[in-house]
């Protein structure tokens, strides 16, 4: 029995024009590309036969798209959305989820777990983890945040971000600061090492051997660290810290330090050295605001890298080894980039303190 003859396929200017950029472009679904090569060879006169051993497809391959674009034309070589499971949480069960997790807490915990939510609402727990996920909610997770009540805030940040943003000519900009009590810290038994599958492990519990206060500055535009290390926290210590600065930058530069409103850092003796040492002026972030001061996100790297998992049987070894840490850094230093102007850093506060008085907290 003769097979049947396909129909013919004839193309209008635009059609074919479609069907050759599916061929062509890259981002076409492979599918969809072999769709259009194949009602592209319909329209030259092909049978399915020959154009399904050309193209390495069944001959019925061939007639299902032919028929389909007959049909339907450029829509019906598209993919027809397939079926799924119906819907069976409502949007006023997604609501009620919603309004839990922002409006209340449970009677036995602090916060919402995605079991307990699942228990009030009488849902599973990964359908409530799909809508919190869906949402941004993390009823786990807590920040913290502290507005500074400084009366010269605004003056403060701009002057701060000015001198980041613009710093004068033929002046180096160091922000300075102190990371104090720092604890040599051993180890009760020996650190044991990481193996495959096994991290890293220590013993809970330490012993003391003493504390070192670590004085750093930051030089803004090369990101090199002048430190000096101090068995003591004070007034003095700062004072011999300025001096330390001194000696280290070229005398022909005049000196801008940005740091906190420590009371070590206002004393008398530290204003009458500084009425000596003119080519030097103080720049104080706002109170709470050490975000506003680069070194402590030094003072960071140099916790997380070195000084977290350090073991240290002596003070003298701490210092030691915090030493080498800054050598090395100083190596090869990088500076952090402010970006970020006073406006809009003033504005995104402002912003944020509109959001709690709306909140009603």
């Amino acid at each position: 029995m003769p097979s049947p003859t396909a129909v013919p396929i004839e193309l209008t200017e635009d059609e074919r024009r479609a069907l050759e950029a599916w061929t062509r472009r890259r981002t076409s679904a492979a599918a969809l590309s072999q769709r259009a090569r194949i009602v592209l060879a319909c329209a030259g006169g092909e049978s399915n036969t020959e154009i399904g051993r050309r193209l390495g497809v069944h001959r019925n391959t061939v007639g299902l798209w032919r028929r389909r674009f007959l049909a339907h034309r450029l829509d019906g070589l598209l993919d027809e959305p397939r079926p799924g499971q119906p819907r069976r949480i409502t949007d006023e069960k997604v609501e009620e989820v919603i309004a839990k997790t922002l409006e209340s807490t449970p009677k036995e915990a602090t916060h919402w777990s995605t079991r307990s939510m699942a228990a009030e609402v009488g849902l599973n727990q990964t359908a409530v983890a799909r809508i919190w996920r869906a949402f941004g909610l993390q009823p786990h997770r807590q920040d913290t945040w502290k507005l500074s009540k400084d009366p010269l805030f605004v003056d403060k940040v701009r002057d701060v971000v000015g001198l980041y943003l613009n710093p004068p000519e033929r002046a180096v900009v160091l922000c300075v600061d102190e990371k104090s009590q720092i604890q040599a810290l051993d180890r009760t038994a020996p650190i044991l090492p990481m193996r495959p599958g096994v991290p890293e492990r220590a013993t809970h519990d330490y012993k003391r051997h003493g504390t070192s206060s670590l004085y750093a500055a930051l030089d803004l535009s090369s990101g090199k660290v002048i430190g000096a290390l101090h068995s003591r926290h004070r007034a003095i210590e700062f004072k011999k810290f300025l001096q330390t600065i001194d000696r280290e930058v070229p005398a022909e530069m005049a000196v801008h330090l940005v740091l906190d409103n420590s009371s070590t850092h206002k004393t008398p003796a530290v204003k009458k050295w500084l009425l000596a040492h003119p080519r030097f002026e103080l720049h104080f972030t706002p109170t709470s605001s050490s975000w506003m001061n680069l070194v402590e996100r030094w003072f960071s790297e140099l916790t997380n890298k070195k000084l977290r998992r350090g073991a240290h049987r002596s003070v003298r070894a701490l210092n030691a080894d915090i030493r080498a840490w800054i050598k090395t850094w100083n190596d090869d230093p990088k500076p952090y980039v402010w970006t970020k102007t006073a406006d809009q850093i003033l504005e995104s506060i402002s912003r944020y303190c509109t959001t709690i008085n709306d909140s009603g907290h």
